[in-house]
């Protein structure tokens, strides 16, 4: 699967993806397209990858020494359809010549949706008011039943002050919320002055906020940032919301501080060990769980395909990346 004399490169494309990337791939290119929505048994692998040009891998999938192994040294760009790439060994494709690109801008908007929806699921008890309802038990309305926590008036911190917690710090604002924002990097000054926020560290931004909401990217750094130190830090009326990545989150200590009430409650859309959640999670009424749904829009994904494949198609025509991973 090795370029012709055409000029035609080889590109494998792991998962299935909306929109017309895969024929846009395909009008330039061989394409070896796995339409299935799952991520590909190890013992499968070889067979697929053998010979490629660029691949196009979705977050399911680990591309590791092994996989790199599996393409071959032709292998000229991997295209992550996510924005997030703790899944692939970004170093180790460096080493081999390997360009790692990425799906940033595009999700900023759906994600950050799904975040301050978890904040309004979570303090207003929308899961369990769901649910209540499908049992089909009988019930009535009553002054406390179900009583919740609005957030206007009330702070939103945000840890990771990138596009993704900056949307989500916008949402909040027009919800009525005071925002603190903390990360490795400042943000800019005017986008901080929009929205009347303040920039703090992390001590702080735990010890003020009545939500916590994390947008961190996933590294060494970051890994169980939010651990039971943090938690501990943290108001016993506050709530916290992860959209980000899972193990930026300590699960077992999240876990061990609901039950102790060390804080109210949770909203997660991402786990430590996808798709497997902590048993301790999967019981509890003050924990709103989603499976990884914050980009999932029709408009947010296709995009995210369109980008991956823009990507690949301007490494194999000798350009440069239109969203290369630098990190």
């Amino acid at each position: 699967m090795s370029p012709a004399a055409t000029g035609r490169a080889g590109v494998v494309v792991l998962s299935t993806l909306p929109g017309d990337a895969v024929e846009r791939l395909r009008a330039e290119h061989d394409v070896r397209y796995r339409d299935e929505d799952s991520s590909v048994p190890p013992g499968e692998l070889p067979m697929l990858l053998a010979g490629a040009d660029a691949v196009v891998v979705t977050l399911s999938q680990r591309v590791d020494e092994t996989f790199l192994d599996a393409v071959g040294p032709q292998l000229k760009v991997v295209a992550n359809v996510a924005v997030g790439y703790d899944n692939v060994d970004v170093a180790a494709c460096r080493e081999r010549g390997v360009v790692v690109t990425n799906t940033p801008g595009v999700l900023t908007d759906a994600t950050a949706d799904i975040a301050f929806a978890l904040v309004l699921m979570a303090t207003r008890r929308l899961g369990e008011a769901e649910r209540e309802v499908r049992t089909g038990r009988p019930w009535t309305w009553g002054i406390f039943h179900l009583i919740g926590v609005s957030v206007q008036g009330r702070t939103i911190g945000i840890i990771g002050s990138g596009a993704i917690g900056l949307a989500t710090a916008r949402r909040a604002r027009a919800f009525g919320m005071d925002v603190l924002l903390s990360g490795r990097s400042a943000p800019d000054p005017g986008v901080v002055a929009e929205l009347g926020a303040r920039v703090v560290d992390l001590d702080t931004l735990l010890a003020e906020s009545d939500v916590v909401s994390v947008h961190a990217p996933l590294g060494p750094q970051t890994r169980h940032l939010v651990d039971a130190d943090a938690l501990a830090r943290m108001k016993p009326t506050a709530y916290l919301v992860n959209t980000a990545r899972g193990p930026v989150v300590d699960e077992a200590a999240l876990v061990a501080a609901l039950e102790a009430g060390t804080i109210a409650g949770a909203g997660l859309d991402v786990y430590e060990d996808e798709p497997h959640v902590h048993p301790g999670l999967l019981t509890r009424d003050d924990v709103v769980l989603l499976p990884h749904v914050g980009s999932a829009t029709i408009d947010t994904r296709t995009a995210m395909a369109d980008l991956a494949a823009d990507n690949v198609l301007a490494v194999l025509a000798g350009r440069d990346p239109l969203t290369p991973v630098r990190g």
